[in-house]
């Protein structure tokens, strides 16, 4: 071969390699630019195109290790930083086997992240005071309680995730309740695409609010567009104790880089307007001040906040300040014995238990950010203590906050909506007493049964496609609603591989992820719904009451109309089924002489969502999609309770006392222990007091399997031997008495 062409190939390559490499660093360039603005899932596209052309590259590893870290995708996350480790064995980035142990904790795997910690230790030991060395043995301890203080599912009641009419495939952080109307900010695109994780300039934090409605439903959120500017963002939130006054967070950025203050606005006539900035008090020159909460501690009303300001310990930290019209504010006093090296965010104070709530990345956790509380006593915040389960979690739980008796949360959790990674978004959640209440042995206040029992309905309930009993025309069924359940869940892997045939990777991973949403949040908790009204009202049958319940079916649009309607008879039959063999047929004596009904509202497809497709071709639309499965349903509309007011609903412990021996003309006490055995409050009723006779209760009205001490005094002047006195009590509503005595030898 001629020296001159093996020169000119040897040029040729030369060039083309000198492109490669100069594009190469554009690509990572360019990558950096967006990891530094904040968008991070823009970030991994380039940085993994990057790594295509150069994957043995440690530092271009460590890059797509931190900005899956930044975009929260945990398991790949770990991936990734133990693919660095491998390599540099901390020798070029002494943080990795921490990162490394900080996603394993964020997964949930204590016992592995305690493992790589420990190794970290000894890498790191040589330089105790490097703040590596400090994480990592605050996580050594924090790994070690969370192994400690993990809970089993089973222990607790999963909160509850709040519908679409809230959340949504972008962000959302709850704030408060005011007049019926949640309060939360979201980070969403100007022009909202739900294919898309990609948080560009046009995305935006905004306040929005949902009405919640007279049965608990969360209605579709609006923007607030009292409080909107198209080049700020508006978050976090809170009343006055008037409500006159609501302070809230306006921050420019630089990408995502927020540079906050606090501002008030006037809240009249259910509108806002904004008032002004708050002082130096509170927006420190130079300095981030955000997540305000007005509350009072004790006697003096403040505005707690998150702030970065001078004097802090370190990262955002919890403050308050004295407030002195509402306007202007004492100088903040930092929480020192809260506060850490890192971050202490979202406060939110009880005035009722004297405690405060906060979201940190120090303390004790499952996870990333947990919520911990701490108790104000006499001036001083006790030690912060750990939230614990369901309300935190492995991911990143902040911004607690009650209304009535009802708590929320906003996490990133296992659960949420997603289209592409599963812990990239908040959600708002919610604990609804109505859990807690029918798992304890006492059902409480009729009202507020009643009151839960709105919130739950309807309960929705799905099917598999053409089930129970496919491609029949039977009205009726043999099988059980939990029987035809189980056949579903046992489908699910089927129905998220038909729904991805024939189309695209990437939208095939939108429908799965969609099929993964529905199966959780939908089909399983319908039937997690079903099991929770069944104990109650199980627990009314047998108190007296006659029951009726109202059911709803539904189909999708696939098949004929007269079999949709009959497939709908059908599914309810399975309910009907369900009821008469479920708790060993506890039910089948109050079905059978109608003191439990049903009455059927069988709608086949005349109700379903008419854009779904009915393309038996398509099946990945028409049968396995998310908007199908929507349709294939039945719904508990409502229950009516009418309560037997002939069943006299108190019981007593005792119904006779026996006293020791007295003398004649004392003045004798007995006492009778008496409970309400009913699933209502009820009002006693005691017999008027006399010169002889006088009876004591704490409260005439008692909670459903409530216990209420009954003190009953008796004047013996001018009585002999042996006495049997007796009194009379009844419930105000209900035939019937209880009578009880009280049996003495009088000298």
């Amino acid at each position: 071969m001629p020296r001159l062409y093996i020169v000119s190939l040897l040029f040729v390559c030369l060039t083309f390699s000198g492109l490669a490499q100069k594009k190469l660093k554009q690509i990572i360039a360019f990558a950096d630019e967006q990891y530094v603005k904040g968008d991070f899932y823009y970030a991994l596209e380039y940085y993994k195109q990057a790594l295509k052309k150069d994957s043995n590259s440690i530092k271009l590893l460590w890059k797509y290790a931190e900005t899956l870290r930044s975009y929260k995708d945990y398991a790949n996350a770990e991936t990734y930083y133990a693919k660095v480790y491998a390599r540099e064995q901390t020798k070029t980035y002494p943080n990795s086997l921490l990162n490394l142990a900080l996603m394993q904790k964020q997964n949930g795997r204590y016992t592995q992240a305690i493992k790589t910690l420990e190794l970290s230790a000894e890498k790191l030991e040589r330089i105790k005071i490097s703040p590596f060395y400090i994480k990592t043995i605050r996580e050594i301890e924090s790994c070690k309680w969370a192994l400690k203080n993990s809970l089993d599912s089973s222990e607790f009641t999963p909160l509850v995730h709040l519908p679409e009419t809230v959340n949504s495939y972008d962000a959302e952080f709850g704030h408060t309740i005011k007049d019926n109307r949640l309060v939360f900010s979201a980070l969403k695109a100007d022009s909202s695409n739900q294919q898309e994780e990609v948080y560009d300039q046009a995305y935006r934090t905004r306040l929005y609010y949902s009405v919640r409605d007279s049965l608990g439903n969360f209605q579709p959120s609006k923007i607030n567009e009292d409080l909107f500017h198209e080049k700020l963002n508006y978050g976090n939130g809170s009343f006055s104790i008037d409500g006159h006054y609501y302070y809230f967070s306006i921050c420019e950025d630089d990408g995502f880089s927020y540079s906050c203050n606090i501002v008030v606005a006037e809240w009249e006539d259910s509108l806002f307007q904004i008032r002004d900035t708050l002082g130096i008090e509170i927006n420190q020159n130079g300095a981030n001040s955000t997540m305000p909460y007005y509350t009072r501690f004790r006697d003096k009303e403040v505005l707690v906040f998150s702030s970065d300001r001078k004097g802090g310990i370190g990262g955002m930290d919890i403050w308050y300040a004295e407030s002195i019209d509402g306007i202007s504010f004492m100088p903040a006093i930092n929480i020192k014995g809260i506060n850490s090296s890192e971050n202490e965010l979202t406060p939110w104070y009880d005035t009722i238990s004297n405690q405060l709530f906060f979201s940190s990345t120090w303390h004790n956790g499952f996870g990333g950010h947990d919520i911990h509380s701490s108790t104000y006593i006499g001036g001083v915040f006790s030690s912060p203590e750990n939230a614990g389960q369901p309300i935190n979690s492995p991911a990143n739980d902040l911004y607690y906050f009650e209304h009535r008796d009802s708590s929320y949360i906003s996490s990133n959790r296992v659960g949420g909506f997603y289209t592409k990674n599963p812990t990239c978004c908040s959600d708002i959640y919610a604990s609804y007493p109505i859990i807690e209440l029918i798992t304890e042995e006492s059902i409480t206040d009729t009202i507020l049964i009643e009151d839960r029992l709105k919130q739950m309905f309807p309960i929705t309930l799905y099917f598999r496609n053409d089930e129970p009993d496919a491609s029949t025309y039977r009205a009726t069924t043999k099988q059980t609603y939990i029987e035809t359940y189980q056949k579903y869940v046992d489908h699910y892997d089927y129905y998220k591989a038909e729904v991805s045939k024939g189309i695209s990777i990437d939208k095939a991973q939108v429908y799965v992820n969609e099929l993964d949403g529905f199966f959780k949040n939908k089909v399983d908790f319908g039937s997690s719904m079903l099991d929770t009204i069944t104990s109650i009202l199980l627990k009314e049958l047998i108190a007296g009451s006659r029951i009726e319940v109202s059911i709803k079916g539904f189909a999708s649009p696939v098949a004929n109309t007269a079999y949709n309607v009959n497939l709908t008879k059908r599914r309810i039959s399975s309910l009907i089924n369900y009821f008469k063999s479920t708790d060993g047929g506890a039910f089948a004596s109050y079905i059978e002489n109608e003191t439990l009904s049903f009455t059927f509202i069988p709608f086949g497809e005349y109700a379903a969502d008419q854009t779904i497709s009915d393309d038996v071709v398509v099946q990945n639309e028409s049968v396995y999609s998310r908007a199908a499965g929507l349709e294939r349903k039945i719904q508990v509309a409502h229950v009516t309770i009418e309560r037997d007011k002939s069943i006299f609903p108190l019981m007593a412990q005792n119904l006779v006392q026996n006293l020791e021996n007295k003398k004649s003309g004392s003045v004798i006490t007995s006492t009778f222990i008496v409970k309400n055995k009913s699933s209502e409050k009820i009002e006693i009723i005691l017999p008027s007091n006399t010169e002889f006779q006088k009876y004591n209760m704490d409260k005439l009205e008692v909670l459903p399997n409530e216990s209420q001490k009954i003190t009953y005094l008796y004047d013996t002047k001018d009585l002999k031997g042996h006495q049997s006195l007796s009194f009379e009590i009844m419930v105000h509503g209900y035939e019937g008495s209880m009578t009880l005595y009280t049996n003495i030898e009088l000298e």
